[in-house]
């Protein structure tokens, strides 16, 4: 594992249109929760993760050149350790109030809705989230306040804890320029990516339980 960006964002901070333009920058694929939802065989693994077993971080993310948003980015420590090359991509929102309107529309209305009767993959994959949140996050994460206290707080480790020359504090909005120079790249002509609106991740989660349900 080799990663040239460890992702220390949490989900709802433009973590997809980051991983599109990070797998344009890398050459290479980077690792998102849209990863587990198309390898369901690696729930598991990140399950046992979060359990407290020893990771296996070339299995989980072998082949990959960046990794963006939860579960990775719950483990950026560790992640940071394993690559010292890497920079440590914050990305964030504007304030918590910010980030927490687009977290209730999305993530934790999908974790709260009924799952439909049989689905076992999806029921797994939750299981697996609900976990990590309580423990690499806050077991308080329904709750509005929590959840901004929790998110502050993980953004305050990640600018306290990495060292300047490799934090890239970023923000919707920031665009190719801060990433570009942090991995000494020119930096590409063609607008950045914006990917997955609450309406678009609402859609993507619809055809996934279709999908699912179908299968």
């Amino acid at each position: 594992m080799q990663l040239k960006v460890v992702g220390a964002g949490l989900g709802r901070t433009g973590t997809t249109s980051l991983k599109k333009a990070l797998e344009q920058l890398t050459g290479g694929p980077c690792y998102h929760m849209f990863e587990v939802f198309e390898h369901p065989e690696s729930v598991a693994t990140w399950h046992s993760l979060v359990r407290g077993e020893t990771a296996d971080w070339d299995a989980l993310l072998g082949g990959y050149t960046a990794s963006v948003d939860w579960p990775a980015s719950a483990y950026w420590p560790e992640l940071s350790a394993a690559n010292p090359d890497a920079i440590v991509l914050l990305s964030s929102r504007a304030t918590p109030e910010q980030w927490w309107t687009s977290m209730e529309k999305t993530i934790i209305n999908a974790l709260t809705v009924d799952l439909p009767p049989g689905d076992e993959a999806m029921a797994e994959h939750r299981a697996m989230v609900l976990d990590l949140f309580a423990r690499r996050f806050t077991p308080d994460w329904r709750d509005p306040q929590a959840a901004m206290a929790a998110y502050a707080r993980h953004n305050e480790r990640v600018r306290s804890e990495t060292p300047a020359e490799r934090l890239v504090d970023w923000q919707p909005g920031d665009g190719w320029e801060p990433i570009c120079a942090a991995l000494r790249m020119p930096v590409p002509s063609d607008p950045f990516p914006h990917e997955n609106s609450a309406a678009e991740f609402q859609a993507n989660i619809e055809d996934r339980v279709d999908a699912d349900t179908v299968s």
